[in-house]
């Protein structure tokens, strides 16, 4: 004979254990109904395993960690975020100038220096130090990190070398980029800061490149239905449509992966409503 609970408690199946206890199907399916309502909250944390395989990592880890032990102890991650800001309005300002004379190119080469410092600094020093705030830390970095591309992409449009629209095209693919690097983040838990070996450092020394190429080789456009367009133009739209074919790319795949969990997730769940129908 199988035992029922009866009283208060909705009628279910027990069986018992190898330890003589019993095991209550409608009790477990709740349990997994709560887990499930719990699961997302831990999925919003920031608390994410970093991922990163670009090429200068290890040796920027090595740089970053040389500095840290170095700093000033008046030197705090609030101020680092801060000069990384200043850095991209450095870069702004200095294309922007690139209309009195190309030498400006040189000041925005100067900024993306200041950049990477303050903005792989600060969330490196607060973990050196075992002083991270995880939520304000998280929030204020993508902020800034949203505002400095803005002020970047927007400064080389306004410079003589790039149109304002190639250059706003870059700026959308490198967001589109990030908004798949924060839903990734929500769903698995895993901050990927780097696509095709190729990170924020490495995208830095890319521009400071295409300046020094700007700088030595001049303005090279030509005509084409009544529009200028230069080869740096290309270069842009290039990096857009890499970075657009990379969201898709990823999004595609991650979306597959969910689709086959959430699936094996309905079948057990189905299972578990079976067994307890038992």
């Amino acid at each position: 004979m199988i035992p029922e609970r009866r009283g208060n408690f909705k009628r279910g199946r027990h069986f018992p254990n190898e330890a003589g206890s019993q095991y209550d199907f409608h009790l477990v399916a709740k349990r997994e109904q709560l887990a499930d309502e719990v699961t997302p909250r831990i999925l919003r944390s920031p608390l994410a395993v970093r991922i990163k395989d670009n090429f200068l990592d290890q040796g920027e880890r090595r740089l970053l960690d040389f500095l840290c032990a170095r700093l000033p102890q008046s030197v705090t991650p609030d101020h680092l975020t801060g000069l990384g800001l200043f850095g991209a309005f450095v870069v702004f300002a200095g294309y922007g100038a690139t209309h009195i004379h190309p030498g400006f190119l040189w000041l925005a080469t100067f900024g993306l220096v200041v950049h990477w410092f303050g903005d792989s600094l600060d969330g490196s020093l607060a973990r050196y130090r075992k002083i991270e705030r995880q939520l304000y830390g998280h929030f204020l970095d993508f902020s800034v990190d949203a505002i400095s591309c803005l002020l970047i992409f927007s400064g080389i449009g306004f410079s003589t070398y790039v149109r304002l629209d190639a250059a706003l095209f870059a700026l959308v693919g490198y967001y589109m980029l990030w908004l798949f690097v924060l839903l990734n983040c929500q769903i698995s838990r895993h901050l990927q800061l780097s696509f095709l070996s190729t990170g924020p450092t490495e995208f830095r020394l890319i521009l400071i490149g295409i300046n020094s190429l700007m700088y030595f080789s001049g303005i090279q456009q030509w005509r084409f239905a009544g529009q200028v367009f230069s080869l740096y133009d290309l270069v842009f739209v290039g990096i857009g449509g890499v970075s657009i074919v990379l969201f898709l790319v990823n999004a595609r795949h991650v979306a597959r992966k969910l689709a086959l969990e959430d699936s094996a997730k309905s079948q057990r769940a189905s299972v578990t409503s079976l067994s307890g129908q038992m």
